[in-house]
């Protein structure tokens, strides 16, 4: 069967889909995925097919930043919808019997596989469905209740709907599609979150076709090598912290600074990854390094510094190692509180917060405290245990049956 993966946004959006479509390759599918032109070659590198998106995650950010008003703002981000969806259009047009979607896209790709006749699925990287148990990521946590909570998540797919109904509403009538139709996902329409459940608990409240599988782990790239520097780093000392920021902009100029000088006044060594912000920090202890396997990387080091974002969240607890959260935006808050609530991180230093006080002083408690690392160590042993992208199979083959043989 020829399957689609449609995913958009940053690196950690497209690498845990690199994983799981190599498995469901290895069971007998063809599988293509839809990614940005930047991520081209994180796909082919892993023996999927690459299908092009429109637009420029990085580019993306930088002209909604720097728009004059939150109406410009917004007319960027219309825009870039509607380049998407033409994208969405022509990837599936290339061939599918099945469209696997993430969170971001998944309006524009329910509309395209229904227009198509073919099933979808969601494959989501972080809770995209209303619970009482917790807000939706992205949304703030503070003193909520459970109906607060549900309200909440409504409230988020609310204005998601109305985010997409101008590009949903043009695309209708090429795909041959009536103009008008009730929003959202259907009651059928199932969804595989990409978490483990020792992490974020399905909750109780999800309907049967809402699913918390297991992690999706990117692919190993091929034959790369650790740099010798790296080894010789590494070598030379007690493990390091990692300090990384992933696709966080450069927006925050004191922030190499700050990382250099928490790194000496805690007395740690560090490798520091450069990511989408550029960081430089200059010191005798500090190594400066660009993409690499961050499973690889984390078991070797005594803690891991970033954003939180999902797919680096889910690496250093794969790694069962602690962390220190720096959460930015959108879902960032969500894991980085997730961290603090499983054991394995102190409180999350929101970006705005961050000095080289508060640095050295989250990276000290983190390493000095025993119960951290006990923590991590027992959260690594059960989701390596998991089999995310199994379930994910075993789904693909019931929706394939039909219905009569779900």
């Amino acid at each position: 069967m020829r399957l689609l993966i449609v995913t958009a946004g940053s690196r950690g959006d497209v690498a845990p889909f690199t994983g799981l479509g190599q498995r469901l390759q290895q069971a007998g599918h063809q599988v293509a995925l839809a990614a940005h032109d930047r991520f081209a070659g994180l796909v082919r590198d892993s023996h999927l097919e690459y299908r092009a998106l429109p637009g420029d995650p990085v580019e993306l950010v930088r002209a909604r930043t720097a728009a004059p008003t939150p109406q410009d703002a917004q007319a960027v981000f219309a825009a870039f919808l509607d380049e998407l969806g033409e994208g969405v259009v022509s990837a599936a047009a290339a061939g599918t019997d099945m469209l696997l979607t993430a969170f971001g896209p998944a309006p524009l790709s329910r509309l395209v596989a229904d227009g198509w006749g073919i099933p979808s699925l969601g494959v989501y990287l972080a809770p995209g469905f209303p619970t009482r148990e917790f807000p939706p990521p992205g949304w703030p946590a503070e003193h909520s209740s459970a109906a607060d909570n549900l309200n909440a998540g409504r409230e988020l797919v609310t204005r998601t709907e109305a985010l997409y109904a101008g590009v949903l509403r043009r695309l209708r009538p090429r795909l041959g599609l009536p103009a008008a139709e009730a929003p959202g996902p259907r009651d059928d329409w199932h969804i595989c979150h990409g978490y483990s459940p020792a992490v974020v608990p399905r909750p109780a409240d999800w309907p049967a076709n809402v699913h918390v599988t297991g992690y999706w782990w990117p692919a190993a790239p091929p034959q790369w090598r650790p740099p010798d520097l790296l080894l010789d780093f590494l070598q030379a000392g007690p493990p390091p912290v990692f300090v990384g920021f992933g696709s966080m902009t450069a927006a925050h100029d004191r922030l190499q600074d700050v990382v250099a000088t928490a790194v000496k006044r805690a007395g740690v060594r560090a490798v520091v990854q450069s990511g989408w912000a550029e960081l430089a920090p200059a010191g005798d202890d500090v190594l400066l390094v660009g993409e690499l396997p961050h499973d690889w990387l984390f078991p070797q080091t005594a803690a891991v510094v970033h954003h939180a974002g999902a797919g680096t969240t889910a690496a250093g607890l794969r790694a069962g190692v602690p962390a220190v959260p720096v959460p930015v935006l959108v879902d960032q808050p969500f894991w980085a509180d997730r961290l603090h609530r499983l054991g394995v991180a102190p409180s999350p230093l929101p970006i705005h917060e961050l000095s080289a006080d508060t640095l050295t002083g989250a990276l000290r408690s983190c390493l000095e405290r025993p119960a951290y690392q006990a923590r991590a160590t027992e959260i690594a042993r059960r989701i390596r245990a998991e089999d995310g992208p199994g379930a994910v199979l075993s789904l693909i083959t019931q929706l394939a049956a039909g219905p009569d043989r779900e």
